[in-house]
């Protein structure tokens, strides 16, 4: 075949191919139109999922009737006029393929009245024929409609999906878009249906009201504000707490400058934000807006312009990485804070349950420890441990609480502990709990229980302590090497030849945490040198059980960082697991500890730390007050 130039109807459509995937993609480029043309009010109707008829009114500056015909030419456009402005853009569209895109492959009409204009025009494509322009009726604003798409291209048409799947498209891009801009009224409506209706809030932050429209009431009350800058890049926007993670990531927005994208770098920095607060598996929720220089952002890297290239990709990275662990390091316990595991579900009756016995815990086969010695916890008196035989009332006044009005709770017939708890506020008040409470008992070696103002506080003391002796190792990393002590002979642990070789490949890690290594043979493993953490523990059964995580979860470790990875699974091996007795002034360092923690509300690996069971809770489990 001879090479030949194209007619302009074939690169018509070719082109219609880059830019018009399917019905959602047409609504993509005609509301952003509008919201370049700053419209206020935007509406959309769709048949048959948009193949039958997509209609957007805004009420933007509007096309005069002279400039109907080449707003509908390709490469025309009122956004970008020389190179320079390539460079720095900064309206949603600027290629000016849309409209002549949308022609080529369905019937489309143009209806608009500018602002300034006595009347309105219209203009018709029809698959890409041209008619000519002529006098309509319409209010200050543009009208779009789209008829009957791909109907000039059955092969294309085949590959759009049914009505349902199609709408849920649109619904789900509309989402985005008014998330975007919540100054903006939206609503879609499909075939009479109100599929989304989004006026512009009226209160501030609008942002936040704009959420509660297009996500729900109940996601907001599980995010946390983020609101960061660094010379001429800020960040803000809202994020989930890692309790409230998702099975899918269905609730990830990112917008640049005002767009909508679908970014990796971008995803990669608040994965690693979450590095270690979230659950295997799961994913965060987040709506997040990134503004910086336009210059330093170009948007011109993919034909629906889902993507952007930074000019200084690592630095954006490093910038949002950072904002986010900050503001995730305020996850901690505090008083009237959400607990980081809830119980509504329990009592609901919907959450799954399994019952295990403490000798089938994880951890439960671990060494036993010598009681009165956490390691990791400090400041801790030693207190006798409860003995069948003894006293009973010795465990309660090992607390050592003063006398409390709470006691009394019940006194008369079938009041509830909530109409108790308003007549000793005051009393509540002069004993100042903390927020995670005082510590009363521990539940089978597992669970630590305290009383708190709001009520009953369950503690995980594992994940607990892990996650506090994770930190002070991090802390313990950036002040310098680990303290550590030096054995007098060495402990050598017997590990397999490619074991063994991978951490001699990289003991720094190793040696930052306090260890001093080398091999004394092609399967022993010398330790000369153990950090005082361990001092008095089976320091060889703990390196063996690192050694193994370590190589079972290379590459698939939620904690990207290797260094943080090592300590991460340190702190596992070695803080306290179940079976193991607690003494009353044990538990309670260890929950002072936990509120002076960053991220406390969950262990390393994303479970979360503890719970609250509130009054109003328990008298539902025991019917009280009725």
């Amino acid at each position: 075949m001879p090479i030949r130039i194209l007619p302009n109807e074939l690169i018509d459509q070719i082109a219609a191919g880059e830019v018009i995937e399917r019905p959602a993609s047409v609504i993509k480029e005609l509301v952003e139109n509008s919201l370049d043309a700053g419209a206020h009010r935007i509406e959309v109707d769709v048949e048959r999922g948009g193949v039958g008829l997509m209609r957007v009114r805004d009420d933007g500056c509007g096309i005069s009737a002279e400039e109907l015909p080449v707003a509908i030419c390709r490469h025309a456009t009122s956004k970008i006029a020389a190179l320079d402005d390539l460079a720095a853009i900064t309206t949603l569209g600027f290629r000016g393929e849309a409209l002549p895109s949308i022609g080529s492959v369905s019937r489309l009409r143009v209806i608009s009245h500018p602002t300034y204009a006595d009347r309105a025009a219209e203009i018709a494509v029809d698959g890409g024929t041209v008619t000519s322009v002529r006098p309509a009726a319409h209010p200050p604003g543009t009208t779009v409609e789209v008829r009957d798409l791909f109907f000039n291209i059955p092969a294309r048409r085949k590959f759009v999906r049914s009505p349902p799947t199609e709408t849920g498209h649109i619904a789900r891009l509309l989402e985005r878009l008014a998330l975007s801009r919540p100054d903006v009224s939206f609503r879609l409506r499909s075939s009479e249906r109100v599929l989304l209706d989004a006026p512009a809030p009226t209160r501030q932050p609008a942002g936040a009201e704009r959420l509660a429209q297009v996500l729900g009431k109940d996601l907001i009350a599980s995010l946390i504000a983020v609101n960061h800058a660094s010379g001429p890049v800020q960040l803000a926007g809202w994020i989930s707490l890692p309790t409230a993670s998702r099975a899918q990531p269905d609730r990830q927005f990112w917008f640049v400058n005002g767009r909508s994208v679908r970014d990796k770098l971008l995803a990669s920095a608040l994965r690693l934000g979450y590095r270690d607060v979230l659950y295997h598996g799961r994913h965060a929720a987040y709506v997040l807006h990134l503004s910086l220089d336009p210059q330093l952002v170009d948007v011109n890297a993919h034909p629906a312009k889902l993507e952007v290239r930074f000019r200084d990709s690592h630095q954006v990275h490093e910038f949002i990485f950072r904002a986010i662990e900050r503001a995730l390091a305020e996850t901690r316990p505090e008083t009237g804070a959400a607990p980081a595991a809830s119980a509504q579900s329990v009592l609901a009756g919907t959450a799954p349950c399994s019952v295990r016995s403490a000798q089938t815990w994880p951890g439960a086969g671990q060494a036993r420890f010598e009681p009165g010695h956490v390691p990791g916890v400090l400041a801790l008196h030693a207190s006798q441990v409860h003995e069948p035989g003894r006293d009973p009332w010795l465990l309660a006044q090992a607390v050592g609480e003063p006398p409390h009005p709470a006691t009394g709770f019940g006194a008369e017939t079938g009041e509830s502990s909530a109409s108790v708890m308003q007549r000793t506020a005051r009393s509540d008040e002069a004993v100042g709990y903390p927020p995670l409470g005082v510590p009363l008992a521990q539940l089978h070696g597992i669970y630590i229980l305290a009383q708190s103002h709001e009520g009953l506080i369950l503690v995980d003391m594992h994940a607990a302590h892990e996650r506090v002796l994770y930190e002070k190792l991090k802390a313990d990393r950036g002040t310098g090497p680990a303290p550590s002590q030096l054995l007098l002979e060495p402990l050598v642990v017997t590990v397999k030849p490619h074991e063994l070789d991978a951490v001699l490949e990289d003991p720094a890690p190793w040696e930052r945490a306090g260890f001093e290594i080398d091999s004394v043979g092609p399967t022993s493993l010398a330790l000369r040198r153990v950090p005082a953490l361990l001092a008095h523990e089976r320091v060889t059964d703990i390196v063996k059980s690192v050694i193994e995580d370590l190589a079972r979860e290379d590459g698939l470790h939620h904690l990207d960082a290797a260094a943080d990875r090592f300590l991460g699974t340190l702190a596992c091996r070695t803080s306290i697991h179940a079976r193991r007795r607690l003494t009353l002034p044990e538990m309670d360092a260890l929950l002072r500890q936990m509120e002076a923690t960053d991220r406390a509300n969950q262990c390393n690996h994303g479970r979360p730390t503890w719970t609250r069971l509130t009054l109003g809770e328990l008298d539902q489990l025991f019917l009280r007050g009725r």
